[in-house]
C-alpha cells in the first residue's frame, strides 16, 4: 500500500512540475479553465489535508507513513491554485472575493503563509510524531481560515 501510495505522489508531482513551467496565463484558454483549474487544485489539496486532520483529530486512526505520504502531496498541492486566481477570473462560477486583486500584497502573503505552515506540516509529518502533526494542523488550519474569511465568499 505504501508503495502505491509513493508511487502515486510522485507521479502527482511530476505532472504538476510539468504543467507549472509555463506562465499562468499561458495554461488557460479561457477565464473560467482558470477557475476551475484553482478550484480543483483546493479540492485535491484539501482532500488530502483532510486525510492528516483527520488523523490529528482521532477520527481516522494514525499511520505515520499516510501522514508523511499526504503531508508531501499537500506540500505540492498548496503552490497551484495561486496561478489560477489571473485577470478576468473574479467573476463567473466562483467564490473568490474581488479583494484578491484590489489587495494583491495581501492575498500573496496568505497564500505565502499558507505554503509555510504546509512545509512545517511536512517536516512534522517526517517525523512520525503525532503531536507535533496536531500542532502543524492546527496552525494550516488556522492559515486557511484566515484566507477563507479574507477571500472567499460564503
Amino acid at each position: 500500500m505504501n508503495r502505491l501510495v509513493s508511487a502515486a505522489a510522485t507521479a502527482v508531482v511530476a505532472a504538476i512540475g510539468l504543467g507549472t513551467v509555463l506562465p499562468a496565463a499561458a495554461q488557460f484558454q479561457k477565464p473560467e479553465d482558470a477557475v476551475k483549474y484553482r478550484k480543483a487544485a483546493m479540492t485535491v489539496m484539501a482532500t488530502h489535508f483532510g486525510r492528516i486532520a483527520a488523523m490529528a483529530n482521532g477520527k481516522a486512526p494514525f499511520d505515520p507513513a499516510a501522514a508523511q505520504a499526504n503531508a508531501e502531496l499537500v506540500a505540492v498541492l498548496s503552490k497551484l491554485p495561486f496561478a489560477g486566481f489571473i485577470e478576468g477570473t473574479s467573476s463567473g462560477d466562483t467564490k473568490a472575493k474581488s479583494e484578491i486583486w484590489s489587495e494583491p500584497d495581501k492575498f500573496k502573503a496568505g497564500a505565502s503563509k499558507m505554503q509555510e505552515d504546509v512545509a512545517k506540516l511536512n517536516v512534522a509529518a517526517r517525523t512520525g510524531n503525532l503531536e507535533q502533526i496536531k500542532a502543524a494542523v492546527g496552525d494550516v488550519g488556522k492559515s486557511c481560515k484566515s484566507c477563507h474569511d479574507n477571500y472567499r465568499k460564503e
